[in-house]
């Protein structure tokens, strides 16, 4: 095994709007006559044949420089406009990646989602993605639309998915990244996470800063990744003599985080600490600690995790652990490209290493 370091369902709503009514039949009989174009009505106004300009629309074969402006001035003379779909069902080279999501909304996602589109671009791809809101149903939908729209790979930046399903893509040829579901094998690669290193640097920061009651506001259950956390989390506190807790519930989000905060604020024998399992619950343990009448980081310091924009914009600034989102979009889209293009279809292992980031939300424990 190789080592290398290192849609929300989107609805499309069709407004429907009555052209024969406000403009007369023309306009409709305009309209049926443009949806009856082919490429052969393109040959034949350009004078070449078919074959030239499926070339040209696909970016297929040499044509010369005179033919091929010929062929788009035809194109632009009858307003012909290729069906994207039939042509990648018709073509074997399908230029399109997929890339699978559990939360639009959680800032984690936009720039993982952004590096991944750019890079794909870059390398010649269309990209299109599928937002699960942590639901393996939709996961499962997502993946089987992507399937149907002959994607050459899926990048799958959610734990909520079945390996069968992961394999039924690879199986399919479609070449597959996972955030460290399963080793590489062929059409899959893994992207490793060190969420392991992140959590003991976060664990021994606080230490040093004279914390010794750390808690620890968890994620949902099912998801590897928080496991690996909250895992990572309660092994350095036993290492470093401390017993771990109290862990208190979350959802990944804002309203889970404020829940926390207001309860660790009604706590008898309060944290001095506490580690949020990501940076939106973190800004909600925040607030809910503010409600409680308590002060960040005088009297309870809160960490949280990923290194999203939230953690810079709020006050105060959040100690956090970057991941490199960018770095993971970027290395996602190029894994799919190396495994659908090469002729060996081996998979690759990715390590991503996890950094501290100190804001201002923490500060030496207090008596």
């Amino acid at each position: 095994m190789r080592k290398t370091a290192l849609s929300r369902n989107f609805s499309c709503r069709i407004l429907r709007f009555d052209w024969h009514k406000a403009f007369g039949g023309c306009a409709s009989r305009h309209k049926q006559a443009s949806m009856a174009l082919t490429i052969r009505d393109v040959a034949k106004e350009a004078g070449v044949s078919t074959a030239t300009v499926s070339n040209v629309l696909n970016k297929t074969g040499k044509v010369g420089r005179k033919t091929h402006s010929r062929v788009l001035s035809a194109v632009r003379r009858l307003g012909f406009v290729p069906d994207v779909h039939a042509r990648n069902l018709a073509i074997r080279d399908r230029r399109t990646l997929g890339i699978i999501v559990s939360d639009i909304q959680n800032p984690f996602f936009p720039e993982v989602i952004k590096s991944f589109e750019v890079r794909a671009r870059q390398l010649g791809y269309d990209a299109i993605l599928g937002d699960t809101n942590y639901d393996p149903r939709r996961t499962r939908e997502s993946a089987e639309r992507m399937m149907e729209h002959k994607v050459r790979g899926v990048a799958i930046m959610t734990s909520e998915i079945s390996l069968r399903l992961v394999h039924e893509l690879a199986r399919k040829k479609i070449a597959v990244t996972f955030l460290d579901l399963a080793p590489a094998r062929p059409y899959m690669s893994n992207l490793r996470i060190d969420y392991s290193s992140g959590v003991e640097q976060i664990v021994r920061h606080l230490h040093g800063l004279g914390h010794r009651r750390i808690a620890f506001v968890a994620g949902r259950p099912e998801l590897k990744s928080n496991q690996v956390r909250l895992e990572a989390y309660e092994r350095c506190m036993r290492e470093l003599g401390l017993e771990p807790g109290p862990v208190l519930p979350g959802d990944l989000r804002f309203e889970g985080g404020l829940a926390a905060g207001i309860a660790i604020g009604s706590l008898s024998v309060r944290p001095t600490a506490v580690m949020a399992i990501n940076d939106l619950t973190a800004v909600g343990v925040i607030k809910g600690v503010f409600k409680s009448g308590l002060r960040v980081p005088q009297d309870i310091s809160v960490t949280g995790f990923d290194r999203t924009r939230l953690a810079e914009y709020s006050n105060p600034s959040i100690t956090t652990v970057d991941i490199h989102r960018d770095i993971l979009g970027h290395l996602a889209a190029n894994a799919l490209h190396e495994l659908s293009s090469s002729e060996d279809p081996r998979g690759k292992e990715y390590e991503i290493r996890a950094e501290l980031i100190i804001g201002e939300s923490t500060g030496a424990a207090g008596p």
